[in-house]
């Protein structure tokens, strides 16, 4: 056991990384055996616990993003990747991913190399279908922002070194799925319930977090490291949104996702460090935590308005909350790395 915890950045993630790691694959397998199960109640317990292990899994993407949790980059690269096929997000590159990523902290921004907004506003009807789903609830940008990613390879020449792999990457995703449909249509439909569980709770935590300017600079190589401010800057920008300050284990919910002030203070920090540290940094009361029932209330008002939505760094998004007013951000998935 001593040689295993050699080989991760902190020693104390041993279990709790496991823990995590293991519920993400049990989570999925038994998920799919609950979707093809004759019972009805199983197949939507299924469904939700399938779209739950994808969301563990992409938060422990996040932490791999971040090498936090082996000592060697290639290790986490290599679990990054895997995990990323559970989430259904491996048409991109782990390496791309973790690139986008590591710019937005990096820069203090929420960098992007294709702005839907401009595109739905060039196409008005679909902008009006993409409005009518979003109104359903249906994460029709993010679908959009991951149709994009997988396509841009196909079509765009800066992106053609990947075009093998995406290609391949389709064909094994179509015959898995056209093979699940064949032999249970009702599985195929509960699993992309699942997928759209995934999005949604993934767009939720990040549609407040941040009122970072959003830039089309993640292409520019020679940008990377231009800086958007100092320290002072990026806590003003970055706002927690716990679950719950009551039940602090319902945080786990997102794998400790919310306390993102504490994250972002310490970014290498593993997601189970992440409430001790909020409260040694904010021992009284954070600033910048939104609550979450306003963020639920405002993620429901402004679901529409949302498809066009842009953020303001001088904006403050606790007061905007709490007055029902903050329309927040859409596609800033870190799963979408274009």
């Amino acid at each position: 056991m001593s040689r295993v915890r050699g080989y991760l950045r902190d020693p104390a993630g041993l279990w709790p990384n496991t823990a995590a790691l293991t519920y993400a694959i049990a989570g999925y397998v038994i998920g799919w055996w609950c979707m093809f199960h004759p019972s009805l109640s199983l197949n939507v317990g299924g469904a939700i616990l399938l779209g739950h292990a994808m969301i563990i899994a992409a938060y422990l993407i996040h932490d791999c993003a971040h090498n936090a949790i082996f000592k060697n980059p290639h290790h986490n690269v290599r679990l990054g990747a895997a995990l990323n096929w559970l989430t259904g997000g491996c048409y991109g590159r782990f390496e791309d991913l973790r690139y986008k990523h590591l710019r937005h902290h990096n820069a203090n921004a929420d960098l992007i190399s294709f702005d839907y907004r401009v595109f739905l506003l060039r196409h008005p009807r679909l902008l009006r279908v993409v409005s009518v789903l979003e109104w359903f609830y249906i994460p029709a940008v993010e679908i959009l922002m991951h149709a994009v990613l997988t396509g841009a390879p196909l079509v765009l020449p800066g992106r053609a070194a990947q075009r093998t792999r995406v290609v391949t990457v389709i064909i094994i995703r179509v015959v898995l799925l056209v093979g699940v449909a064949l032999v249970s249509l009702k599985a195929f439909l509960f699993y992309l319930l699942a997928q759209g569980l995934l999005l949604t709770v993934l767009r939720f935590m990040d549609a407040f977090q941040h009122t970072y300017a959003i830039s089309l600079l993640l292409d520019d190589r020679d940008a990377g490291n231009e800086q958007r401010g100092n320290r002072a800057y990026e806590e003003a920008n970055t706002y927690s949104n716990l679950i719950s300050t009551r039940w602090p284990w319902l945080n786990l919910l997102t794998l400790n996702f919310a306390y993102h002030n504490a994250h972002h203070a310490h970014p290498i920090a593993g997601w189970y460090r992440l409430p001790q540290l909020h409260d040694e940094l904010y021992p009284q009361d954070c600033a910048q935590q939104v609550l979450f029932v306003d963020q639920l209330r405002c993620f429901h008002r402004h679901r529409v308005a949302r498809v066009l939505g842009e953020n303001d760094d001088q904006f403050d998004m606790v007061a905007s909350t709490r007055a029902g007013a903050a329309v927040g951000a859409a596609a800033l998935s870190f799963l979408t790395a274009f």
